[in-house]
């Protein structure tokens, strides 16, 4: 098993969330956080498909898939930063919550980060020693990344047209996918990360790339993604982001109650 590329990447994830985290204490502006979470778990997994001694359809096929992927996701979260110019709503909250004591909070919240990305890198690494190419799983693993993919960047295209509407300010998004789930975005994100183990079929160890798409469920459910965003939201929106709660799937897309 290719370990070195483990340890390898570990560190350049490390000294990237340092740099990242030493320019948000100049900025004041921890979004930096999600950017590097993105392109960094992208880069990791880009250097597993290349350095790895498995076939070279399934090294190639996860390398395009999180290189597109994650390069999208890292981009459009830098491009909103610099078109909102200010920190977003839900590291303005731990500021304010930490005080005097935000930047160390913020060090081990980076640091954190890179160890996200480390984890959740390794059904790439995984599949970069899958010694098999089987075609259908080449298909079904396209497939399921390109309806995600589509999927993600629909709402995500839906959520800024909204938000640029200077009449909707302080209200909830419901066009579109936002209609049928308060987290569209969220749930494609989710869907995407099946597409790593199907593409590990027959790779050893391959079963333990299952571990991600669970693992990524209960840290969008309960961890940093819809709780923290729904505070935010409760906040800035009130009774309108309560009734649009109380109709619309938190999660999965659903048809929304009367």
């Amino acid at each position: 098993m290719n370990t070195h590329t483990l340890y390898n990447s570990s560190i350049v994830l490390l000294v990237a969330v340092s740099l990242g985290w030493l320019w948000q204490v100049r900025s004041r502006n921890a979004g930096i956080a999600d950017v590097l979470w993105a392109y960094g778990l992208g880069g990791a997994a880009i250097y597993y498909a290349l350095t790895g001694p498995g076939a070279v359809a399934p090294r190639a096929a996860v390398g395009v898939l999180t290189g597109v992927w994650f390069a999208r996701l890292g981009t459009h979260i830098l491009l909103r930063m610099r078109r909102e110019r200010h920190e977003d709503g839900r590291y303005r909250a731990l500021r304010e919550r930490y005080g005097a004591n935000i930047n160390l909070f913020h060090f081990f919240f980076f640091i954190a980060q890179a160890v996200a990305a480390w984890l959740f890198a390794l059904p790439a690494w995984i599949v970069s020693h899958n010694p098999a190419t089987r075609h259908w799983v080449l298909l079904l693993a396209g497939l399921i990344a390109l309806i995600a993919f589509c999927g993600e960047s629909l709402a995500d295209r839906q959520l800024e047209k909204f938000r640029a509407n200077p009449a909707n300010k302080g209200k909830t998004c419901r066009a579109g996918l936002w209609r049928y789930s308060r987290h569209p975005n969220y749930f494609f994100e989710w869907l995407h990360w099946f597409a790593y183990p199907v593409l590990a079929c027959g790779a050893p160890y391959g079963a333990w790339a299952w571990l991600a798409p669970a693992l990524m469920f209960l840290f969008l459910n309960y961890f940093t993604g819809i709780p923290y965003t729904e505070r935010q939201a409760l906040r800035s929106r009130g009774e309108d982001y309560r009734d649009y709660q109380s109709k619309t799937s938190a999660f999965i897309p659903w048809r929304p109650q009367p």
